[in-house]
């Protein structure tokens, strides 16, 4: 059976208004939502036809990090809305406060087509460990 993954942040094209979502490391949420856990210790990479990457890690605590291959870092917190994961809290500071985008399903190896928030083309990988 396929478990859900999440697009990863630079390959984001939603933004929601204000709703309930369900936040890991909220004592409200109770446990982490399951889809989630197949990200907790892999990597989803971001491949752009330059040859550019990112590479995108979520926590269990709700912390996010992404590293671009120019050496950038950048660090949010990552929460459940619905039927999508979104960021907030981005640092350093980015063109939007908030980023959300559908979850899909996906296993260590997949990859799907997005667009970044410029409205790039990007395929995603999900990639089996942290590197």
């Amino acid at each position: 059976m396929r478990k859900p993954l999440l697009l990863a942040v630079m390959a984001m094209g939603l933004v929601l208004g204000s709703g309930t979502g369900l936040q890991a490391g909220d004592t409200r949420a109770g446990d982490v939502p399951p889809f989630m856990a197949v990200a907790f210790d892999n990597t989803v990479m971001s491949h752009y036809p330059d040859g550019g990457w990112v590479k995108h890690w979520f926590n269990r605590d709700g912390s996010y990090e992404g590293r671009f291959s120019d050496g950038t870092r950048i660090t949010a917190r990552w929460q459940v809305d619905r039927n999508k994961v979104c960021l907030t809290r981005i640092r350093p500071g980015f063109m939007l406060p908030r980023f959300c985008s559908d979850i899909v399903e996906a296993e260590i190896g997949d990859s799907w087509m997005a667009r970044d928030p410029l409205g790039r083309h990007v395929r995603n990988t999900l990639v089996r460990g942290r590197s």
